[in-house]
């Protein structure tokens, strides 16, 4: 799916609802109390801010441009490094895999990107729990998308996207077969989560814990 404007179709329904309320809530206000106070006002700021944030969350970066690096797998998601470790992978590979975790806040870009070129040979989706995103048992125990790329090399990388304590609804309407476009869009997660990034173990990581990354322009690392 190509990135082309600044709004995010998922944003449409969202913000309509946003609007819809505060219309609801300040028509009940007035209402109530048609004699406009300091308090009338205060509530007129926050609600401001309120459609401010829901539509800034839908923002889509057009400005951006996708690194292009050999052997480079990109960060598919803005955030913060919070996982850098090597793990077993129980549901695809079945072996010991170095795991890279970003974080999103409720105040990053959250369209995913794909990391690099190649195609979609695996994809599953799970149910779950909504776990702060954080948490190392979010991986595995939250709601969650698990995506399979693999290059024209055969070199294979897992993402996963995953539900947060606030995320309710991830965004991924892939299957097996598609083209991967590094630096186009591969889904979103709503309202702060998680993506997953599972890399061969000889992979040269680029990023530590702490680390901001930008989606489609940070190296997360490069691949052997």
């Amino acid at each position: 799916m190509k990135i082309n404007k600044r709004l995010h179709e998922e944003g449409t329904k969202a913000i309509m609802i946003t609007l819809a309320v505060i219309v609801a809530v300040v028509f009940v206000v007035n209402w109530i109390w048609p004699l406009q106070s300091v308090w009338h006002y205060l509530l007129y700021l926050f609600l401001t801010v309120v459609v401010f944030l829901t539509v800034r969350f839908f923002r889509v970066p057009i400005w951006r441009k996708t690194t292009i690096e050999k052997d480079a797998v990109l960060a598919p998601a803005d955030g913060v490094i919070a996982a850098n470790e090597v793990v077993m992978e129980d549901e695809y590979f079945h072996d010991k895999r170095r795991q890279i975790s970003i974080f999103m806040s409720i105040y990053d870009v959250h369209i995913n990107f794909f990391p690099f070129d190649g195609e979609v040979t695996y994809y599953k989706y799970h149910p779950g729990k909504f776990l702060l995103a954080f948490k190392p048992k979010s991986s595995a125990d939250n709601e969650h998308n698990t995506i399979i790329l693999k290059d024209k090399k055969g070199r294979e990388i897992l993402v996963r996207q995953i539900a947060g304590f606030v995320a309710r609804r991830i965004v991924c309407d892939l299957q097996p077969g598609d083209e991967a476009i590094v630096g186009e869009e591969l889904g979103m997660i709503r309202f702060g989560s998680r993506v997953d990034v599972f890399l061969p173990l000889d992979a040269e990581v680029k990023v530590k814990i702490n680390h901001r990354t930008v989606g489609k322009e940070t190296v997360l690392a490069k691949l052997k």
